[in-house]
């Protein structure tokens, strides 16, 4: 099969699953603002995903569990104006899917503000209400594993599919995702070797995060890529860079500099 060049052109979700055929990696990450964005896009990735990590990355919060549709709405807007070539895909926030009625209304809002798709975290639990999404015209991505809005139940972040019942939950999930017409599902914390059973499993891409290298893409949180919030102690990522200690060095560089200036 012929390997389809890399489009210059929006990218769409058929690209994606384009590249899976095709045996090319997947690559996403965070933005929730207008810069990160624009850098983000600039350095060639296929998703920007305005995460409700935005919750303990950016707003000061425990974890995600504290984000509101206003906050994600907020922070979406600011990526759109970018105009990125990736897809713009958001996540929807705990309480903002409960039925499919509310999810339908909640992602079509998500939609109006620029969105290109909405994340929704759960599994074949959660199916009929992502089919009700995917049938009122909205891109849905799956996320099944670890699922970090339901962090306070699990008593903390934990690997998922270590038992008999976990890794059966996990791959009758990412079946049911499919059939519920997502275009491509993460997989958070999962053991390597159900995360590559579920990637052969399905038709779609799979995007790993903590969940080993033979998923179709990776996403991660662009602020612990780049080393922006060196308090952080990481689980998923080795920093390749250290902007937060750069941008510490330069003020104290400033700092420096006008402090021997004479002053009148």
């Amino acid at each position: 099969m012929a390997v389809p060049d890399q489009p210059t052109q929006k990218i769409i979700p058929s690209h994606l699953i384009a590249k899976k055929r095709s045996g090319l990696k997947i690559f996403a990450l965070t933005a929730y603002d207008y810069p990160l964005a624009r850098l983000v896009d600039e350095a060639g990735v296929d998703i920007i995903l305005v995460g409700d990590s935005v919750g303990n990355v950016v707003l000061g919060y425990p974890d995600t569990t504290h984000v509101t549709i206003s906050d994600m709405l907020h922070h979406l807007r600011a990526v759109v104006r970018a105009k990125p070539r990736a897809i713009v895909a958001v996540d929807m926030p705990i309480g903002s899917f409960s039925t499919a009625e509310t999810a339908v209304r909640n992602a079509l809002m998500f939609v109006q503000a620029g969105a290109e798709a909405v994340k929704m975290e759960g599994g074949k639990e959660i199916k009929e209400i992502i089919k009700a999404v995917v049938e009122a015209g909205v891109q849905v991505i799956g996320h099944i594993g670890f699922l970090p809005q339901r962090v306070q139940e699990e008593g903390g972040y934990r690997m998922k599919g270590k038992t008999p019942e976990e890794q059966q939950w996990l791959m009758e999930s990412a079946k049911a995702l499919v059939e519920a017409g997502v275009f491509a599902i993460v997989l958070e914390l999962v053991p390597a070797h159900i995360a590559e059973a579920i990637t052969h499993s399905v038709p779609i891409p799979t995007i790993g995060i903590g969940a080993g290298p033979h998923c179709d893409g990776q996403i991660l949180v662009t602020h612990d890529l780049v080393g922006f919030t060196p308090w952080v102690k990481l689980r998923h990522v080795t920093p390749l860079a250290q902007v937060g200690q750069t941008i510490i060095d330069a003020i104290r560089e400033w700092k420096r500099r006008f402090e021997g200036t004479s002053h009148t």
